[in-house]
């Protein structure tokens, strides 16, 4: 049962302390689970840690919250190699698709040389939601800012570009995030686009964005584009408190 159109849900959020666990999926992941519509049956979920590179305590983790939530979860992993026979057909599969943070640039990197990108936007364009965290939130976009290469923040423009838009995460948290997002998008390095606060998320029907939605009070959302006298213009939108 997928999405009526493509949909993506890219944030700055989706976990949330648990008592039990190491973490628990948060509003924003549930939302995610809302927009694919499935119902009278456990939803599909396949996590890609790809942006740390794969690590076990990640996945781990991944698997326990989706026990305790009741998801029929999996995960694709691309190191040593891809662990399932063929990545489309898995990733066309699910219900849901969810991209955990970490190096954007790396995991970019991976998906290129494993073809995860072409399959990405095959799963898209049939209905899969897309949803994910940081890394996980920039990959669907054109570009945005990173600290993959160092703790200095620079740009990634080698996106998947399943929206024509730029996007900033970690927009408050970071103090070099909303400064650098607003320079290249002055500059022209990265196009106009969207950035979230901690707690964020960003909702997109095929290319169009929607609506922001919030996990966490007072937490915003933001548009940036480039004005007539070649300065970034910020906008605020107020998101949806889920």
């Amino acid at each position: 049962m997928p999405a009526d159109e493509p949909t993506i849900l890219a944030t700055s959020g989706g976990l949330i302390a648990s008592p039990r666990i190491r973490w628990e999926l948060g509003p924003l992941t549930e939302y995610a689970l809302d927009l694919t519509g499935v119902s009278g049956r456990r939803p599909k979920v396949c996590l890609l840690a790809t942006a740390v590179g794969d690590d076990s305590l990640t996945i781990a983790s991944f698997y326990e919250a989706a026990m305790l939530r009741g998801l029929e979860a999996s995960h694709l992993r691309t190191f040593p190699m891809p662990n399932v026979p063929d990545v489309r057909e898995h990733l066309l599969g699910q219900d849901l698709i969810w991209v955990f943070g970490g190096s954007v640039a790396g995991l970019l990197a991976m998906w290129q040389l494993h073809g995860v990108g072409d399959a990405m936007r095959d799963a898209w364009q049939a209905g899969v939601v897309l949803t994910g965290v940081s890394a996980g939130s920039i990959c669907w976009h054109v570009g945005g800012t990173t600290d993959s290469f160092g703790p200095d923040l620079r740009p990634v423009t080698n996106g998947l570009g399943l929206v024509p838009f730029s996007n900033g995460v970690h927009y408050d948290s970071e103090k070099q995030r909303r400064p650098l997002f607003q320079q290249l998008i002055a500059d022209g390095t990265l196009p106009a686009g969207y950035a979230t606060d901690n707690g964020v998320g960003l909702l997109y029907r095929g290319t169009r964005f929607v609506e922001a939605l919030s996990e966490t009070d007072g937490a915003g959302a933001y548009h940036v584009e480039r004005g007539p006298d070649g300065t970034a213009v910020e906008t605020r939108i107020d998101p949806r408190r889920l």
